[in-house]
C-alpha cells in the first residue's frame, strides 16, 4: 500500500500498549492541524530479505488486525479525527523516515522499566530522532501501562538558531493540551505576553521549580530542538541535561 498521499500526523504501529498510547496521543494533534491520522505498520524485513522475501498471508492479516486494533483505540476517544492505516514491508526505521518526507509529525511510542540502566529510545526511534524530515513525538508509555496526560511540559531557553520554534511548539502544546509549561533559563516574557491562555512556569537553569505546592514537578513531555537530536539516543538517567528528569517522560524533537 505504497499510494501518494496527503499530509499526514504519521503513528508508527506494532502491536505494543506504547505504540496504541502513541496513536491516542496524536489524536490531537492530527486534529489541530486539520490532517489525517495515519497509522503505518511494518512486516520487518532485513537486508536482502526485502527483495527475496513474500509478505505471508499471515503476515498481512497480523498488520491488518493491529491496525485495526489501534483504530478501534483511536475511535473510543471520539473526536473528529479522519483515519487512515497501510501495511509496508521492510526496515521500520526506513519506512517511518520515508513517511517523514510527507507528513507534519511522526509519532512513535517507547515504554521501559528499568531507566536507570537502559537507554531511553529504540532503534527506530533513535533513527526518527536524529534523521527524520520532520518534527518527532517519542511517547513514553508508564509501567503500568498507562499514558500520562495534562502534566508539565517543559522547554529550555537559550541561543541555539532554532529556540524560538522550539519554545513556540512548547507553547502550542501547552495551550492543546491544557498543559502547564516549564520555560528553563531567560528570555520568557515576550513568550508569557504571545500566550496569555497558558500557564508558564518560571525556573532558572539548574535551579528549582517556583510553583505552589499542589502542582506536579514530574515532566510528562520535553520539547527539544535539532541540536538534542543527536544527544538523545545516548541518554539515561540520571543526566545532566537542564530538563530534569528528560530521559523518563516523553519527548517532541521539533525540526525547523
Amino acid at each position: 500500500m505504497n499510494e501518494l498521499h496527503a499530509k499526514s500526523v504519521v503513528v508508527g504501529i506494532d502491536g505494543s500498549q506504547a505504540a496504541i498510547n502513541a496513536a491516542r496521543w496524536a489524536i490531537d494533534e492530527a486534529i489541530n492541524r486539520q490532517l489525517p491520522l495515519r497509522l503505518i505498520y511494518v512486516i520487518p524485513r532485513l537486508g536482502a530479505q526485502i527483495a527475496s522475501s513474500r509478505i505471508s498471508v499471515w503476515e498481512l492479516d497480523r498488520g491488518e488486525m493491529v491496525l485495526r486494533q489501534a483504530e478501534c483505540a483511536v475511535r473510543e476517544a471520539r473526536k473528529p479525527v479522519e483515519v487512515e492505516t497501510a501495511v509496508f514491508s521492510g526496515e521500520p526505521e526506513e519506512v517511518l523516515l520515508n513517511e517523514s518526507r510527507d507528513a507534519a509529525l511522526v509519532c512513535v511510542g517507547t515504554a521501559r522499566g528499568g531507566w536507570e540502566t537502559e537507554k531511553l529510545l529504540g532503534p527506530t526511534a533513535s533513527a526518527l530522532a536524529t534523521h527524520a524530515h520532520c518534527p518527532v513525538a517519542i511517547i513514553r508509555t508508564n509501567c503500568d501501562g498507562m499514558l500520562t496526560e495534562r502534566g508539565v511540559i517543559a522547554v529550555v531557553l537559550n541561543d541555539d538558531p532554532d529556540n524560538d520554534e522550539v519554545v513556540h511548539d512548547a507553547m502550542e502544546e501547552g495551550r492543546r493540551r491544557n498543559a502547564i509549561v516549564r520555560q528553563i533559563d531567560g528570555r520568557l516574557n515576550s513568550w508569557v505576553r504571545r500566550y496569555p491562555d497558558v500557564h508558564v512556569e518560571i525556573v532558572a537553569a539548574g535551579g528549582g521549580v517556583n510553583t505552589p505546592e499542589n502542582h506536579s514537578t514530574a515532566i510528562d513531555l520535553a520539547v527539544v530542538g535539532r541540536s538534542d537530536a543527536g544527544k538523545i539516543t545516548g541518554l539515561t538517567t540520571p543526566n545532566c541535561h537542564p530538563i530534569v528528569g528528560y530521559p523518563d517522560c516523553s519527548v517532541l524533537v521539533v525540526r525547523d
